[in-house]
Order: structure tokens, then C-alpha cells, then sequence
């Protein structure tokens, strides 16, 4: 077994944006017209760099597919020599302009050093070749991506099952490919799924679980490691009891980590020494709740409440920014949006109501709305502290029992946009006051009649500057246009209206025709 480490923070200087892609990939693409001369096509490439130095070495990082047309190559084997030792994945050669064929003697010191050659016909620029790889490494990104929120959710899912330990380490195994392992403080094998392991992986396996676990003065929380040509990796749980997760697999994928770190956050919590069973059905409950089941069908469950839910949207990008949040918001009832129409549904089966209303800038090539990203959205227990959080704009619901919730969330999702129409970090819902004392159907009948002479975007620029109390430059940044255009759409809604809108009781009148239209 190879010594195990802790993983370290990379050098955002020296790591791509996305994973790698094989030279194979490259090499498939027929516009291209690439030919390989010597070496493998299973490379990995980070990237593309193009140099007529003689000595490229200085400015390499390592992992790049190596351009050059031979402008200064004297000594093939010297310049091959240096190419390797740079850490290049391989090197790309132009035919064109200086040589008509690639020499025969960068062929064969290629070759020698075992680094692929690639011949690039005079048809293509280099420039294509970056450009065709960067594509493929978004498209690779985007698949992990696409595999990570997957196996996020099936997780999840096999949380809230009766048996959930066993449930997870079946997902996260199936899901890697691999074979997942939760081993005791002493070491010992307590539960395992997937696939089976040659017995020098899985003794490399146990005794890298034996690096972690609790110690004085603490220890690594992972390592990782290589045995019996599997890669191997150990993660502790964090409920105290010195439990250990490993995983073994036959290759690691740039997701496998996010994967793995969202079973250790699940495991945590589910063999947490301080839980009760009834906890474990309430969460068990709570997170079938989160994937769409119906308040009813877990009422029992979830106990009399009441809860608080919160839709969030912010965070820094990262896969763990949701699950950082729900930690600093102390529950791990979360439902992480990954895109549109995802997440927590109502009783009927339908999403929450999310509203529109995109601003120009928030509109797709074509003026066509964008789809906005889900929201995260959290279960709290009402008596539980509500704070703002850094790089977060929150909205809460008003605290509710588990047969309203999903009154509550749709209360979230209306306190979440107010939140971020005005620049907020948290706005909390707002019962209806007044307005509510109003008969509905009375009060939308005459809001209808009243901005009848009003389309948009009149009627999208008076809420808004509205709700901002009548501030232009507010106004202005909300809806992403100019002041003046503010200024001209006020005037207009003004004479439409045929209203002084410097009135307070006028503005009052609107707000609530607004509101109830």
C-alpha cells in the first residue's frame, strides 16, 4: 500500500477548471485530422500550450498536450528530455510552416522517453486544438456534474429507507463503481456493500482505516491510498464513536470525493451515538419529506412541530455550499436544488410556486426568460435561531405545522424573492395584515380594473419602486436598467393612471392592488 495522505487544497494556479480529458478524445475528432505517432492515447490532458522556445521547461506546469512547430528544435533528443522532466502529457507537432514531415529523430526520441507524439496537419491551427479540447473538458464537467447531483439524490434516497446505514453504503458503492466498508473503532468490518475486493486491497483498506479514528490530539479526517491496484480512500464520521467509512475502486474520478463526502455527512448523522429511534424516523421522515412525499403520508412521524422552512439561494459554487449552510443554520434537513423544476414539491405533486417576472437581465438570448436555479431549501425547528448567513439571501416561512407545509414553502419561495428584489440577505414572510381582511375575489376584481391601463413592464417598474419606497437608483439596479428609464416609466404610469403617485394613500392603494391583482 502506498503511504496515505490527507487530501490537500490544490493550487488553483496549476489545476484546470474541469477534469481531464484522454488525448484519445483528441485525437477522435475528425476535423482535427490528428495523427498519433508514438505513445498512448490514454493520457490525461488538462490542457493546451503552445511554445517555440528551445527550452520549454521553465514555463510548463505539467499535463499539457505541448504545441510547437519546430521553430527553434536543434536537438530533438535534448528538447524531448526537458518536455518529459516538465511533467507535459504530450506534444503536438505542426508540419507546417519549417518542416513538411515530423523529423525522424523527435519520432524516435519520442518514442524512447515514452511521450506522445502527435503529428498536426497544416490544415488545422493550434488554436483549434485548444479550442476542441476545452470543449471536451466542459462536456466533461458538465457529465460529472450530471453524475455528482445523481448520486447526491440517491443517496438521499437511501437515507430515508428503513435500513439506511446498509442503504447508503449500497448507493455510494453502486454509485463509484466500488466497494464501500463502515469499520469499527477496533478496525473490525461492520458493514460493507458492492463489489468484492482482492484481500491485498482489502487489508490495505482496513489498515488505512486504522490511520483515522479518534487519538490524542486528534487526527487526518481522510487519506487515501493505493492496494492491490485499487485506489483506496478513508473517511472518519463525525459522530464520535471513532467509525470509519472506506471505499475502494478501481479508478478515481475528479467527483468521487464530493460523492463520498456527502455519504460521510449522511453516515454521521445516521449512527450519531446521541440518536433515538424515534429521531432516526423523524429525520427518516423528514428527508422523504425533502424528496417529495406528502406531508400526510409522514405527519405521524414528524411529530406536532411547528418548522420553519427556508429557501436559499447564494452560497460560493462549491459542491459542499449547501451543506455548509444547512450546518451553520444547525439542521441537516436540506434539499440542495440543482437546477429547474427540482426539489421539494407540494401535496399535489406540483412545484412551489417560484414566480416570474425575470428582469432583462436575467433573460436568455432571444428574450426568452432563463431558468433560474433551484433554491435550496431547509427544514429548521421553529424554536432554532434564524441569522443571516455570508453569500446567502434567505426567506422564511412563518413557522407551520407538518400538514402546512407546503403552505410554508411556497411562503419561502415569495419571502426569498422579496428578499432578493430588495437586497436583502433574509426576509421573513409577512402575514397579510390588512389585506387580508379584504374579500379576495372583491379585492383582485378591482386591482385588475384599476391597473387595467397598465401593461408591462409599467406594471413590473411601479411594484418595484414601490416596494423600494420610490428610490430611483434602487429601482434602477433591481430591474438592471437606466434611472431615467425608471424616472420615464413612473411618468407614465402617472398620467395612465391619471393618480398623484406623491401621495402616500395613492401609493398605499397600489401597493395593495399590486399585491392582490
Amino acid at each position: 500500500m502506498s503511504s496515505p495522505s490527507a487530501p490537500t487544497s490544490p493550487d488553483p494556479g496549476s489545476t484546470p477548471p474541469a477534469p481531464p480529458v484522454p488525448l484519445a478524445a483528441l485525437l477522435a475528432r475528425r476535423d482535427l485530422g490528428l495523427r498519433l505517432l508514438t505513445g498512448s492515447g490514454d493520457v490525461p490532458l488538462h490542457w493546451v500550450h503552445t511554445s517555440e522556445m528551445a527550452d520549454p521547461y521553465p514555463y510548463l506546469l505539467g499535463g499539457e498536450l505541448l504545441m510547437t512547430a519546430g521553430v527553434q528544435l536543434t536537438d530533438p533528443a535534448h528538447y524531448v528530455e526537458r518536455v518529459v522532466e516538465a511533467g507535459a502529457a504530450a506534444l503536438g507537432f505542426g508540419v507546417t510552416p519549417v518542416y513538411d514531415t515530423v523529423p525522424a529523430e523527435l519520432v524516435e526520441a519520442c518514442a524512447r522517453r515514452g511521450l506522445p507524439l502527435v503529428e498536426v496537419p497544416p490544415r488545422t491551427p493550434f488554436t483549434a486544438v485548444a479550442r476542441a479540447l476545452w470543449r471536451l473538458m466542459a462536456e466533461a464537467r458538465l457529465q460529472e456534474l450530471r453524475r455528482v447531483t445523481e448520486a447526491q439524490q440517491s443517496l438521499a434516497a437511501a437515507a430515508a429507507r428503513p435500513a439506511p446505514v446498509p442503504a447508503v453504503l449500497g448507493a455510494l458503492a453502486s454509485r463509484l463503481a466500488g466497494r464501500a466498508v463502515l469499520f469499527g473503532a477496533d478496525g473490525t468490518e461492520s458493514t460493507a456493500a458492492g463489489r468484492e475486493v482482492p484481500p491485498e486491497a482489502a487489508r490495505a483498506l482496513r489498515e488505512l482505516a486504522g490511520v483515522l479514528g479518534p487519538r490524542p490530539g486528534g487526527g487526518p479526517a481522510s487519506a487515501s491510498g493505493d492496494g492491490g491496484g485499487w485506489r483506496l480512500a478513508a473517511y472518519a464520521l463525525g459522530g464520535g464513536d471513532g467509525l470509519t467509512l472506506g471505499v475502494a475502486t478501481e479508478r478515481r474520478d475528479p467527483g468521487d470525493h464530493t460523492i463520498a463526502g456527502v455519504a460521510v455527512v449522511l453516515l454521521s448523522l445516521l449512527t450519531a451515538p446521541h440518536r433515538g429511534a424515534d429521531v432516526t424516523v423523524r429525520d427518516g421522515a423528514l428527508v422523504r419529506l425533502l424528496l417529495g412525499a406528502a406531508p400526510e403520508d409522514v405527519a405521524a412521524a414528524l411529530g406536532p412541530g411547528p418548522w420553519t422552512v427556508v429557501h436559499a439561494r447564494g452560497g460560493d459554487g462549491t459542491p459542499f455550499a449547501a451543506t455548509a449552510l444547512a450546518a451553520a443554520l444547525g439542521t441537516p434537513l436540506m434539499d440542495a436544488g440543482t437546477g429547474k423544476g427540482t426539489g421539494m414539491r407540494t401535496a399535489t405533486g406540483t412545484p412551489p410556486d417560484t414566480g416570474t417576472g425575470a428582469t432583462d437581465a436575467e433573460c436568455a438570448p432571444g428574450g426568452a426568460p432563463a431558468a433560474a436555479p433551484s433554491p435550496v431549501r431547509l427544514l429548521l425547528p421553529a424554536s432554532a435561531p434564524l441569522t443571516a448567513q455570508p453569500g446567502w439571501t434567505l426567506g422564511a416561512a412563518a413557522p407551520a405545522h407538518a400538514r402546512d407545509l407546503p403552505a410554508a414553502d411556497a411562503e419561502a419561495a415569495r419571502a426569498l424573492r422579496r428578499a432578493e428584489a430588495s437586497r436583502t440577505p433574509l426576509a421573513r414572510h409577512r402575514p397579510a395584515g390588512f389585506a387580508g381582511l379584504v374579500d379576495p375575489a372583491e379585492a383582485a376584481a378591482y386591482a385588475r380594473a384599476l391597473l387595467a391601463p397598465l401593461a408591462e413592464p409599467l406594471t413590473e417598474t411601479l411594484r418595484v419602486w414601490l416596494s423600494l419606497h420610490g428610490s430611483w437608483d434602487r429601482t434602477a439596479a433591481a430591474l438592471d436598467v437606466h434611472r431615467n428609464t425608471v424616472r420615464q416609466r413612473i411618468t407614465r404610469c402617472t398620467a395612465l393612471l391619471d393618480r398623484d403617485l406623491d401621495d402616500p394613500d395613492v401609493r398605499m392603494e397600489l401597493w395593495f392592488a399590486l399585491r392582490l391583482g
